[in-house]
């Protein structure tokens, strides 16, 4: 383990410690569907402000090459463990506005210290983008928190649908590019082609979730068809981007993997939907594993 990735891997210890502690103590549902609706999330925000506008750059030195490939796993650190664990954890223990001041600059600390070890840097990012951002995002998983324990709004319901499957899909969809390299993207957006290849990734993953919450949404009297038509439109999918030039398969189970993700996070959503709409019963608001 180097210097860089010693520091991660203390963001990744608290994160552990937050969230076993968090569920330990609650032991519910509606807990974990929210941790996944934070880090879906938290996901959609890094897609705009990260991928797309390049605010900072992480340093972990995990991932000898690309280079983005090691800022995005940077990343997933924070949005998809430290922030996501710690606003549920605040959320769900009922801790007063107080503790979310306390917490953001907890975070504006880490972040400060990030930057003075090196292993972390700002483009146009500031210390008071994080400390403003983090105190929002944890209001609104307070927000989010309300819906899942009562549904009160139709749009909210379905938004937490969608950040959750997003969750899954993001991570399923863009770890292995950065671990095992199965796939390349090419849209010719960005002139760093790391950058490039997760861009196109994102947006992939965006507009899949939205897929499969959609097909969830709707009401079909062959229920398997929905699996069936998954399948294909996905593999079709992948098919066009090779042959346009925007994806490159390098591993042959590239694509039967995503084929068969796909199949997995339709049923994940129709399975989620259904916890939602099973915490939103009053009689049923202690919803524990």
């Amino acid at each position: 383990m180097n210097f860089n990735s010693f520091w991660y891997f203390l963001l990744l210890i608290y994160s552990v410690i937050i969230f076993m502690f968090t569920i330990f103590k609650k032991r519910n549902i509606q807990t974990l569907l929210l941790v996944f609706a934070m880090i879906g999330f938290g996901y959609f925000i890094e897609t705009i402000i990260f991928n797309f506008l390049g605010s900072y750059d992480y340093y972990p030195h995990i991932i000898k090459s690309p280079s983005f490939y090691d800022n995005n796993l940077g990343a997933f650190f924070s949005n998809a463990l430290a922030l996501p664990v710690t606003a549920t954890f605040i959320v769900t223990l009922h801790l007063h506005w107080v503790w979310m001041i306390l917490f953001s600059l907890f975070f504006v600390g880490v972040e400060w210290l990030f930057l003075k070890l090196h292993i972390y840097s700002h483009n146009w990012w500031t210390l008071v983008h994080t400390g403003g951002g983090i105190f929002v995002y944890f209001a609104i998983a307070k927000l989010l928190y309300q819906q899942i324990l009562r549904r009160k709004n139709v749009f909210f319901h379905y938004l937490i649908l969608y950040f959750i499957v997003g969750s899954i899909s993001g991570s399923a969809h863009i770890l292995p590019i950065i671990f095992f390299s199965n796939r390349v993207y090419h849209p010719g957006w960005f002139a760093d082609p790391g950058r490039d290849s997760m861009a196109l990734a994102a947006v992939f993953y965006l507009c899949a979730s939205f897929y499969y919450c959609l097909l969830t949404v709707l009401a079909w009297k062959i229920e398997w068809a929905k699996y069936v038509l998954t399948g294909i439109l996905i593999y079709i999918v992948n098919l066009f981007l090779i042959s346009a030039g925007f994806l490159q398969s390098l591993v042959w189970w590239d694509i039967p993997y995503y084929v068969v993700l796909s199949l997995v996070l339709l049923k994940i959503s129709i399975v989620v939907e259904k916890r939602l709409a099973g915490t939103n019963d009053p009689a049923n608001q202690e919803n524990y594993f």
